[in-house]
Formats: structure tokens, C-alpha cells, sequence
């Protein structure tokens, strides 16, 4: 399953306006890395729309493959159920992750009754994550691999530009007593990558396991 997030790092954002029944609802959806940072940007749609009714939000830190990913939401007011949860459907839904949004209302003066909130709170949320889609503002959010890879520093710099011309993305080389080359490779792949390197080097290299970092891919 494919994850998204914003394009630009943590604080990219994108926004979306909808009006029912002359009620506002401002949403901005923004990329974030904790949920410190979440309810940081939470607060900053209070100071911004400090005259709105409402801030009901929602957030998704970290990848649903992962037992330690935070879901959290908050009707702010709202009759329960009828807003942060809404927001959180969409967000999750959309499979977005690092994201928090947050949804201002301002009071239209026409009670707009349970579904009436639901699908306004939805809506405005679907609007901004489709904006950012359409403007090419989302990126999916993938595990790389990391391993290590020593080498002669005779044979660094042929094995480092084989790697690269077979797509295999080069974070790095560090040059000591031998060169440690960094890569990153997508689970799938390792195996092959594995193989490549063993050829390339005439199995002189293996590849040294080095953890893993999640990245930012291009749709």
C-alpha cells in the first residue's frame, strides 16, 4: 500500500476553503514529523483564526506498517463524533501519514445537524488533499534500506557510478582505511542489489546492513 505526504519537508502545507450553509470551514493540511509538532500547528490555526468557533483536527504520524504510528483527533467543541473524526477518515482514508489537519469553523448562524457537520469537515479536508494532489504537492512516503558497502579506494568510484547507472541510489562515501559506500534500497530489491554488487566486485563486496530511513519519492 502507497503512503503520502506533502512535497517540501515538515511545515509544507495546503489549504482549502469551503462554505455551507454561510458557515466557513478553513482547512490546512500540514506535513509534520511528531506529534509535538502536530499540536504545535494546531495551536497556530488558533492564533490565526482566533475569532473562528472551532479548531477540530486530526493527525497521522508515521506509516501504518509501523506498531508505533499515532492517530489522534478532536472535535473542539463540536458534537462528538461529528468532526475530528470525520477529518481523521479522510486523512487516514487518503492514506496520508507525517500530516496533521486542522479544520476552522466560523459559525454561519444555520445549524447544519450531524451529517450536515460530517460532510462539511470531510469535505473541506478532501478539497485541500486534492488541491495538493493536483498541484503535484504530494509525494509517497517509502522505506529505504540502508547497507554499507567497503571497498578498495581503487574500486569506489567505478563500483559507485555502476550502482548509480542501475538505479540504485548512493547516499555517500567515506574514505579511511578502506571506502564505505552508503546505499539505500527498497526491501524488494535487496536481494537483487546484493547480487548486482557481488558481480560488480567479483565478490570481493557484501553488503553490511545499516538500518533504515524513510525518504520522499516522486508519484
Amino acid at each position: 500500500m502507497l503512503e503520502f505526504t506533502l512535497r517540501g519537508g515538515p511545515g509544507s502545507s495546503a489549504e482549502a476553503e469551503l462554505e455551507v450553509k454561510r458557515s466557513r470551514f478553513l482547512c490546512r493540511v500540514t506535513r509534520v514529523e511528531t506529534e509535538d509538532e502536530a499540536r504545535d500547528a494546531i495551536e497556530s490555526a488558533r492564533k490565526t483564526h482566533w475569532d473562528a468557533r472551532h479548531h477540530c483536527s486530526a493527525f497521522v504520524i508515521g506509516s501504518a506498517t509501523e506498531p508505533s504510528q499515532i492517530r489522534r483527533s478532536n472535535d473542539d467543541g463540536e458534537p462528538s463524533g461529528t468532526a475530528g473524526r470525520p477529518i481523521l477518515d479522510v486523512v487516514h482514508g487518503r492514506n496520508l501519514i507525517d500530516c496533521v489537519a486542522v479544520v476552522s469553523r466560523y459559525f454561519g448562524g444555520t445549524l447544519l445537524g450531524t451529517v450536515g457537520l460530517i460532510r462539511a469537515y470531510s469535505d473541506a479536508v478532501a478539497l485541500a488533499v486534492d488541491d495538493a494532489r493536483n498541484q503535484n504537492g504530494l509525494v509517497t512516503r517509502e522505506r529505504r534500506e540502508l547497507f554499507r558497502l567497503a571497498l578498495a579506494h581503487s574500486d569506489a568510484g567505478r563500483v559507485e557510478a555502476e550502482l548509480r547507472q542501475h538505479g540504485v541510489t548512493v547516499l555517500g562515501t567515506e574514505y579511511g582505511a578502506l571506502a564505505i559506500t552508503t546505499i539505500a534500497v527498497a526491501a524488494a530489491d535487496a536481494a537483487a542489489v546484493g547480487e548486482r554488487v557481488a558481480g560488480i566486485t567479483s565478490g570481493a563486496g557484501a553488503l553490511e546492513t545499516a538500518g533504515f530511513e524513510w525518504v520522499d519519492v516522486a508519484i
